[in-house]
């Protein structure tokens, strides 16, 4: 049994069998949100890049949960010095973990740390959980290798964001969409903040209209997998 849940802005948190996994944990100072940092429970955190708005509060919380953070080499060597388990990964590469498969793809953006440290590469993310695979974009502009992700693995849900202005606005990810050809989109990345209000419906619109399938998700809202 599967379940994706997102929480507002980035953050998705993916309930497979017995355990559970955030991405982009950005909760604290997030409006949108519907949790609270001290509520969160996970085994694991997967950062797709270090900018506050992601990172949020991977700290508090995989300390509170003695969790493991998933991220590229500068991230995770940032934890480990914490005393933070993590898992360094990189762009291109692909690992199993006791909940499934996770691959970081490309993602045209930029990172650093909240403290201003250099971050690494920006991420995509593929899960594989059994027999679906999860795309969550991260941050990221259009780009046409986002056709090859699609032809070289099944994508059955993609996460894009819509915001515009630091990422991909609405037609841009409905190019992605086509690209991906996922066969059901939700978007985030949106609303969070002034200068990346989106609606969120118009994208469905867009996306309904090349024939494709959209769930526009508010937060606490799920979809069983």
């Amino acid at each position: 049994m599967t379940k994706l849940i997102y929480h507002g802005h980035s953050c998705v948190e993916i309930k497979h069998n017995k355990h559970t996994i955030f991405i982009d944990p950005f909760i604290e100072g997030n409006a949108l949100s519907d949790l609270s940092a001290d509520d969160v429970k996970c085994d694991f955190i997967i950062l797709t890049h270090g900018h506050s708005d992601h990172f949020g509060n991977t700290i508090e919380i995989s300390k509170s949960n003695d969790a493991t953070v998933i991220a590229t080499v500068e991230l995770a060597d940032h934890f480990e010095e914490k005393g933070i388990k993590s898992h360094a990964m990189n762009l291109g590469g692909a690992y199993n973990f006791p909940f499934g498969r996770v691959k970081l793809t490309l993602a045209h953006h930029s990172s650093s740390r909240p403290d201003g440290a250099y971050g690494g590469d920006p991420a995509g993310v593929i899960l594989t959980l059994g027999e679906k695979n999860v795309y969550h974009a991260g941050d990221t502009a259009l780009f046409y290798d986002m056709k090859l992700i699609g032809e070289m693995c099944r994508i059955d849900y993609a996460f894009l964001p819509i915001g515009d202005n630091f990422t991909m606005g609405i037609d841009d990810a409905v190019k992605a969409a086509e690209f991906l050809n996922a066969d059901l989109i939700i978007p985030i990345h949106y609303n969070t903040f002034d200068v990346i209000k989106a609606d969120p419906n118009e994208f469905k619109r867009k996306i309904e209209s090349v024939g494709k399938k959209c769930n526009v998700l508010k937060a606490g809202e799920f979809i069983d997998v």
